[in-house]
């Protein structure tokens, strides 16, 4: 693969992007990171809508703000706050773990502006690819190894879980489902809440108001089971909060920036 310049605008965790290449990166080697330390500090983690009933059971699933919204784990309620991952940012408890966060390094990207062709690219500020003595090899007699092939399958599937999750958003627009969320949790010492706002959630009661043929086609599709899913893990955010207490980190800004 020919090489190019990074993009200007990188995506959340990516510092600089490179073209992965049997030329250039024959000898390098695939490690696990021993933590993930690109975590620490980042509040919410794009989503995709094929990942709503797995990770409803562990964080708060809201949409970003703004007219063309995405989905968003939250891993804190505040920016700079994640309370699932330690300060060298390992896992605290056992979670799902978001796709997004699982193909770092790696991502699918256009090399140049031209052509709808997508190559493999990895971040190689990350740590986990170079000339190690250990890891799984890359490239095996010029061509891609099975590991590679694995990685770029897995970066294909979620490149379609999010155009999926685009559809997905259209439905939610076309709707007129969304809302700009607003949460109140009272800490108990004070007298006035901590109030969230920055982000958008389904509102219930145009959700009620549907009509039926509406409300037929987003059962028969699978966006309705999506949107309770997300309205069940809303109760998640005073547990994630609870951890931000409990940690002693609790900011005064209590707006959601979008990602």
């Amino acid at each position: 693969m020919a090489t190019a310049p990074a993009p200007a605008n990188l995506p959340l965790f990516y510092k600089d992007l490179a073209p992965l290449s049997s030329v250039d990166h024959a000898d390098f080697r695939a490690r696990p990171l021993d933590s993930a330390e690109f975590l620490v500090g980042q509040h919410a983690i794009p989503l995709t809508s094929d990942e709503f009933v797995s990770a409803c059971r562990f964080f708060p699933i809201v949409f970003s703000a703004g007219d063309n919204p995405v989905p968003l784990a939250l891993m804190g309620l505040n920016e700079g706050i994640n309370t699932f991952v330690d300060d060298e940012g390992k896992l605290v408890n056992p979670v799902y773990v978001p796709a997004y966060i699982r193909r770092y390094p790696f991502l699918l990207a256009k090399l140049q502006p031209n052509t709808d062709e997508l190559s493999l690219c990895f971040d190689p500020t990350s740590g986990a690819l170079g000339k190690f003595d250990e890891g799984d090899e890359l490239f095996v007699d010029g061509q891609p190894s099975d590991q590679t092939k694995a990685v770029l399958e897995f970066c294909k599937n979620f490149e379609e879980a999010g155009q999926r999750t685009g559809m997905f958003m259209d439905e939610l627009k076309k709707a007129d489902l969304l809302m700009d969320g607003e949460v109140a949790i009272q800490q108990e010492g004070n007298d006035k809440p901590y109030v969230y706002r920055g982000f958008q959630m389904v509102d219930e009661n145009k959700l009620r108001e549907l009509r039926g043929d509406v409300l037929r086609k987003l059962m028969q599709n699978g966006i309705l089971g999506l949107i309770f899913a997300h309205l069940f893990s809303l109760q998640l955010m005073r547990e994630v909060f609870a951890e931000q207490v409990k940690s002693g980190k609790m900011p005064l800004n209590t707006e959601l920036p979008a990602v």
